[in-house]
């Protein structure tokens, strides 16, 4: 069954029913799932789709012509093989797919170029001339994304201004991956994402008739089962000095966020070293670089600032949980790891998550005007602010602090602070407190709302107060179950 991708699905269909030719790019990470959705898309609609190999340039061309030559097209009367890719593209045009667009789907696309480089030149060479005032639609997929940002889309390649439409496909969203457990309790939706992330080739190795804590340690802990090699299998299809990139991404999962932590933990002397190898892992959608949600241009161009973080939930369960006891994986001791390593940080290590959960929660209210106000940044905030202390005079001293969601509008005239708790005891009154005390300073010239968000409850007190004034209050149930 297939499921989500209701975004990816609309622009495709879309650009279907538009008029004139299509050349779409359609590229993403490794395993995000573009090529079912490309197959989900081509239901129902005469195509030609054409998986591209690690191959030399006359294989792969031997190869898509076995491929249209399936079709009812003029040239099998004649042929058993194009002479060249011009020959081969052009006979797109004799599809006999009457009304219906003529549909060319090229999946891994980058495997063809790097075979002919002179690819890309003969596709523009016939866009220009025939296909951009025809009915046909040419999708180019593809994973290697520094090819495609760096080279396919770039000013110097031939096909550049030609795309009619460019799509980077990401991971699904928490509320997506959900429905791969349909019968879960809210909080193991949140536990299965947090280990799994929004990967539909994950979320599908996992058993939704089984426990979160017998799915890990049967197809995560598991020596043989898919998950347990995919993160080693990825690197290597990817980078190369492996062992470098391994201490890197531990460093990250570890709670390392600083470039000099990351450098300082992995035993990289040279910062700048450090500094590329995370680019590369940036450009791989492994690894992001985060900055405060208010933080300036001018600070985001500053490359020793901001935060690094893993983008993919399950790269950081693998290196907090398999990669850090992988002799012990490799013996057998599965129950031992996970009962003794695992399970007893299992319930914070989703708190992280939860945290994306709960920000996504907020962009799907956004989209129905169910918030207070219009929000124009949305994301983790952390400076130096007002914090609570009861020894300071008024209540309040400055320090470094971070605030879990923070919502401004456009004229930052309006505020919502939000926090978020996942953990078996209710909100309490203090935390309540901590939160409302940030951002002090600001209070005189802004609105301030506060959004609480609660695995387990609320303090009583925190409830009798969010009746007066301008707190809401979302518990796991809400924030899970949230229909869109």
């Amino acid at each position: 069954m297939f499921i989500g991708r209701e975004a990816e699905l609309k622009f495709l269909n879309d650009k279907y029913n538009d008029n004139g030719g299509q050349l779409i790019v359609l590229y993403g990470r490794r395993r995000v799932g573009k090529t079912e959705t490309l197959r989900e898309f081509c239901k129902g609609k005469p195509h030609v789709f054409f998986s591209c190999t690690q191959t030399t340039d006359p294989i792969q061309i031997r190869n898509f012509s076995n491929r249209l030559l399936k079709e009812d097209i003029s040239a099998r009367k004649y042929i058993s093989e194009f002479a060249d890719w011009e020959k081969a593209f052009r006979a797109v045009l004799d599809l006999p797919y009457g009304n219906c667009k003529k549909l060319l789907v090229i999946d891994e696309f980058p495997y063809m170029c790097k075979g002919n480089s002179s690819i890309p030149s003969v596709l523009q060479n016939l866009w220009d001339a025939e296909f951009r005032d025809s009915n046909v639609m040419i999708i180019l997929c593809g994973s290697a994304m520094s090819f495609i940002e760096k080279e396919l889309l770039a000013e110097k390649n031939p096909l550049y201004g030609r795309a009619t439409g460019i799509y980077k496909m990401n991971e699904m969203g928490f509320y997506d991956a959900a429905k791969f457990f349909p019968n879960y309790s809210e909080r193991d939706k949140v536990f299965a994402y947090a280990v799994l992330g929004g990967i539909p080739h994950y979320l599908r190795q996992w058993n939704p008739n089984l426990s979160v804590g017998e799915n890990i340690k049967k197809n995560i802990l598991t020596k043989g089962c898919i998950l347990y090699s995919e993160v080693d299998f990825l690197l290597h299809q990817e980078l190369r000095e492996t062992p470098i990139y391994n201490s890197i991404i531990e460093a990250v999962a570890l709670g390392n966020t600083k470039l000099n932590d990351i450098s300082q933990k992995s035993l990289i002397e040279d910062t700048s070293k450090t500094s590329v190898y995370l680019k590369n892992l940036i450009e791989l959608g492994i690894v992001e670089r985060e900055f405060s949600v208010d933080a300036k241009i001018k600070e985001q161009a500053n490359s020793s600032r901001g935060t690094y973080r893993l983008t993919d939930n399950f790269f950081r369960f693998w290196y907090a949980f398999g990669f850090a006891n992988f002799s012990q994986l490799e013996d057998g001791d599965v129950d031992g790891v996970y009962e003794f390593v695992v399970e007893p940080v299992l319930h914070e290590f989703a708190s992280f998550a939860f945290e994306d959960v709960c920000r996504e929660f907020v962009r799907e209210m956004q989209k129905r005007n169910e918030l207070p106000f219009r929000y124009a940044k949305m994301g983790r905030w952390t400076g130096k602010t007002t914090v609570r202390d009861e020894a300071a005079l008024g209540g309040l001293r400055t320090a470094e602090t971070e605030i879990d969601l923070l919502c401004i509008d456009r004229d930052a005239k309006n505020y919502m602070v939000g926090e978020c708790k996942f953990k078996k005891a209710p909100f309490s009154y203090s935390e309540y407190l901590d939160t409302t005390a940030k951002l002090t300073p600001l209070k005189d010239k802004a609105e301030f709302y506060y959004a609480l968000f609660s695995e387990s409850g609320f303090d009583e007190r925190i409830v009798a107060d969010a009746k007066d004034n301008k707190t809401l209050l979302y518990s796991l149930e809400r924030v899970v179950n949230y229909d869109r």
